[in-house]
């Protein structure tokens, strides 16, 4: 019955060390030749066609384990896993084309016009830059100093990565194999089931109330040996919701004793009203967070805070060694002086305040045209709509752009568009007027 499968085999193998084996059997996956699911030979069988030992079998399947790309069951015996999804991006299914619309409300960035002045900065630090060396330590000692007292628990390691979403990449690419499970939020960010989609994960839902993600269906969802969940802890994006620390505290007791990673996405830094929920307070050992920068002192500063257990930060922080090395310590600088500076911090205060205001005048010109949309914090708020894509379409026309929701959604069917409330300005009951006029939409008229 492993006739074909061990011809091919037999094929595609041209040194017949466990590296060999395992590249040709890899090749042969890859191209499509051996089909997902399909059984593969034992050990012994291989080793007798190849004329090598069985150890040598072993490692080259070990060797393609370790890469995911089979997987073994006492029941089913070995069998080639699915690879990755590829092709399909949700990301950039959400923003409009920039420039095409008189008021874009798509893109779930900040205002540049509340984001803190940067040029007093650059003045300051322009008379005293240093030349650093491949050699320095990656993370400048200032730049440690400030994020370990503002961090909300004793972090076992810190790294500093280049905004929140490289953080992501680089954690999952660590941590998550072909076929792993992993556990998200439903609604949640595209990029973040891009990143999965690409690890090759198998990515299971769970929907969110006013605290944070439900706790029955993550509790069920743990049944599956996930190898890590993922949450935003505060401004979910595209909801809005805020992690409580009470839900923080109940989700890090249900991975107590597993070998689940929580991975904390603090994208939004000092824009969401509760920055500082953690379950590392609770288990720092297994959590990996990431705090980014970029949403409240500036995107093209490109720069997040990474924390998480010594051995997986280490083993970042070497894989990133072959790649770019480190973040430029010119933007660490940068960053340091923002964090130490009293007129920096008034500036952040007052564009949170300008966010609350602009989210809460939105919210509440919409309820009054009955559109509920619930508590929210942050840049976006999430508008129920009849028919999402109509209702997008429609706004474009009125020249407002909307996200729509599909891409944020794994399970969930309720349709939505994100709203980002951060660049609405003014005129709140025209803008909600339009929404609401088109959130009603009928397909089938």
């Amino acid at each position: 019955m492993y006739s074909k499968l061990l011809e091919k085999l037999l094929t595609e193998v041209t040194d017949r060390d466990a590296q060999g084996i395992a590249r040709a059997l890899g090749s042969l996956v890859s191209r499509g030749s051996i089909s997902p699911g399909e059984k593969l030979p034992p050990i012994r069988a291989v080793a007798s066609e190849l004329g090598v030992s069985t150890s040598t079998v072993a490692d080259a399947w070990s060797r393609m384990r370790s890469h995911g790309l089979i997987d073994t069951d006492r029941r089913r015996g070995t069998t080639v896993r699915a690879l990755p999804k590829s092709g399909r991006s949700r990301y950039w299914r959400v923003p409009m084309d920039p420039g095409t619309l008189t008021l874009d409300l798509s893109t779930g960035t900040p205002d540049p016009l509340l984001l803190p002045k940067i040029e007093p900065i650059l003045e300051k630090i322009h008379s005293n830059l240093e030349v650093t060396s491949y050699l320095d330590p990656p993370v400048l000692p200032a730049l440690a100093e400030q994020l370990h007292k503002q961090w909300p628990y004793e972090p076992p390691a810190l790294a500093v990565i280049d905004g929140a979403n490289d953080g992501l990449d680089r954690i999952i690419r660590s941590v998550v194999r072909l076929g792993d499970v992993v556990i998200v939020e439903d609604p949640t960010y595209p990029l973040l089931l891009d990143i999965l989609d690409l690890a090759g994960a198998e990515i299971v839902g769970v929907p969110l109330d006013n605290e944070g993600p439900d706790l029955a269906v993550v509790a069920e969802a743990m049944k599956r040996q996930p190898v890590a969940m993922v949450i935003q802890t505060g401004a979910h994006n595209p909801t809005g919701l805020s992690l409580t620390q009470a839900r923080a505290d109940a989700l890090a007791r249900l991975l107590v004793g597993n070998q689940t990673i929580l991975i904390e996405d603090n994208h939004a830094g000092a824009t969401a009203d509760r920055s500082g929920v953690s379950a590392g307070l609770l288990i720092p050992d297994q959590v990996f967070r990431v705090h980014s920068f970029s949403k409240t002192y500036g995107p093209d500063l490109r720069i997040a805070a990474m924390s998480g257990p010594v051995a997986g930060i280490k083993e970042i922080e070497e894989r990133r060694q072959l790649g770019p090395g480190w973040t430029s310590r010119l933007i660490q600088r940068v960053l340091v002086e923002m964090l130490q500076n009293p007129e920096v911090d008034e500036q952040i205060a007052i564009s949170s305040r300008e966010y609350q205001r602009r989210r809460e005048s939105l919210t509440l010109a919409l309820a009054e045209r009955g559109i509920l949309v619930g508590e929210s914090h942050g840049l976006n708020i999430w508008v129920p709509v009849a028919r999402e894509q109509l209702a997008t379409v429609g706004l474009a026309a009125q020249g407002i752009g909307v996200a729509p929701g599909e891409p944020f959604r794994v399970h969930s069917t309720d349709e939505h568009l994100r709203v980002t409330s951060a660049y609405v300005r003014g005129n709140f009951d025209e803008v909600a007027h339009t929404i609401a006029r088109v959130s009603n939409i009928d397909g089938s008229r």
